[in-house]
């Protein structure tokens, strides 16, 4: 990731990603460039993507891929996640621009973990997603080895983390089970 260093507003910076020819973060005044990920990490992706798209096809939710931009107001920040799922009604931020949508309610966040971006997921990344209101699940996806941590809301607003490595187990995402062979298919052959 490369971090601009003059600061720059919320304002300009989603101006600056509208006409964008790349993606770009936004992190309190300094917008970070994303980098191109590796070919384990984007079929890691496309597993995932496939499976809850057949678990959640002609329900409530839609399931979004890593273009959806995503307001952490806590934090001052704007982030792209790997995969976003939002139940019920999408709620997108009202800018003046066109060419770009910043959701407000994700209710399930996937981030899969490579070697540059693994230490922000786990820690700042996750603080900021977990002070969403509307988020229900967080879940991290090793890209280098089998490991898939969930963080998932309870009744009393206290946030479960679950850590599953066993290739033979299955995740709960959200309303889908999904096999770990599944997520990892292709990587671990």
């Amino acid at each position: 990731m490369e971090i601009q260093t003059a600061p720059i507003s919320p304002e300009a910076y989603l101006a600056q990603e509208a006409q964008a020819d790349f993606k770009s973060e936004y992190h309190a005044g300094q917008t970070v460039a994303m980098a191109g990920a590796q070919e384990p990490h984007n079929r890691i992706v496309s597993n995932i993507l496939g499976e809850l798209y057949a678990c959640l096809k002609g329900k409530k939710c839609q399931v979004y891929p890593s273009d959806l931009l995503i307001k952490l107001p806590q934090c001052d920040k704007y982030v792209y996640a790997d995969i976003t799922v939002v139940c019920d009604k999408v709620v997108l931020e009202n800018l003046p621009q066109k060419g770009l949508d910043v959701l407000l309610n994700p209710h399930i966040v996937i981030e899969v973990l490579s070697e540059s971006t693994a230490v922000y997921d786990r820690t700042d990344k996750l603080k900021c997603y977990l002070k969403l209101a509307s988020l229900k699940q967080y879940v991290l996806v090793d890209s280098t080895q089998t490991e898939v941590v969930t963080y998932t809301r309870t009744d009393t607003n206290d946030w479960l983390m679950h850590t599953e490595t066993d290739i033979s187990a299955q995740v709960q995402i959200g309303d889908c089970l999904i096999a770990l062979a599944d997520i990892y298919r292709k990587n671990v052959e």
